[in-house]
Formats: C-alpha cells, sequence, structure tokens
C-alpha cells in the first residue's frame, strides 16, 4: 500500500466515521423533538387535571421541570395528576395500567415513528414491572415509574430542551 492509497483510506475512515457520528446526532434530535412533542401533548389536559384535583402549585413545577436532568421527583400529587392525565388522554385501561395500543398510537401521532413508539411503551411497561407497588398507592407507583421512565430516556439521550417545551407551551397559550 502506498502513502497515497494510505491517505485515502484514512480519509475514506474519518468521512464514515463522521457519517456514523451525524446520523446518530439526526436521530438523538429527533428523538427529542418527538419528546418534546409528546410532553407538550401529554400535559395538555394539565388545567383541567389541577382543577378538578386542586393540585397544588408544586405539580405545575414539577411538569416545568420534568426533563431537567437531575431534578428530583418527589411529590406523590405529581404521580396523581400523570394518572389524571393519562386517563384523560385515555391511555390507561380499566385497571389503571398502560394500555400498550392506544399508548403506541398516542406516541405515534405526536410524531414517533412504529419502532419508537414501541420502545417507549415498552420502557414504560418495563418501569411499571420493576417498580413495586407502594402500599396500593396508584399515585406514588405512578410516580416512580415516571422517575424511571425518565431516568431511561435520559440514558438514551432523548430528554428535550425544557426551554423549547416551554417556550412551545407559552407560545400556545
Amino acid at each position: 500500500m502506498t502513502l497515497r492509497q494510505s491517505g485515502t483510506m484514512s480519509v475514506r475512515v474519518a468521512l464514515v466515521v463522521a457519517l456514523v457520528v451525524a446520523a446518530s446526532l439526526l436521530v438523538v434530535q429527533a428523538s427529542q423533538d418527538v419528546m418534546k412533542n409528546l410532553a407538550i401533548n401529554f400535559a395538555k389536559p394539565l388545567d383541567d387535571c389541577r382543577k378538578e384535583m386542586d393540585l397544588p402549585d408544586s405539580v405545575t413545577t414539577d411538569f416545568y421541570n420534568f426533563w431537567k436532568e437531575g431534578y428530583e421527583l418527589t411529590n406523590i400529587q405529581t404521580g396523581c395528576a400523570i394518572l389524571c392525565l393519562s386517563s384523560k388522554l385515555e391511555i390507561l385501561d380499566q385497571e389503571l395500567n398502560l394500555h400498550h395500543g392506544r399508548a403506541q398510537e398516542f406516541a405515534m401521532k405526536h410524531g414517533a415513528d412504529e419502532a419508537m413508539a414501541k420502545q417507549i411503551v415498552d420502557m414504560i411497561h418495563t418501569c411499571a414491572q420493576s417498580t413495586p407497588d407502594v402500599a396500593a398507592d396508584p399515585c406514588m407507583k405512578t410516580l416512580n415509574v415516571a422517575k424511571c421512565f425518565k431516568d431511561k430516556i435520559h440514558e438514551l439521550n432523548w430528554a428535550p430542551s425544557m426551554e423549547l417545551v416551554v417556550g412551545e407551551v407559552l407560545a400556545e397559550v
């Protein structure tokens, strides 16, 4: 192999690596955009739930900070709000478990392709299965599932920018 062939080979390898990195960044950005759309549309009925359940302002704060890495969700009322939202969006079954088909449809309606929607539903299902019931308190169980799901989304680097989420929510108001 000549020096010129070796140099050409190095350029090709560098281009392939650059293309793979660029494609990965595009997938992550697309996934973050989908998660942003899901977060915005999931939270749309929050005002209704706040009024019906007389939820404190701390629940709104939790939703505002939900995707911030390191933000700790501890308010059981936030779990109740997530249950209320899920119910209003009709993605729960009679036993307050995630209805996989309707949840996958919700994700696809708001930008996820079929594979991503299935992955999101599978993550929530895995979190629900691995999270122990807390003294038969569905709000606390839901809060713990939400924390698990949030961690999994951060592991994939899919968490949306909170500035973008808040900006879009405020633009709709």
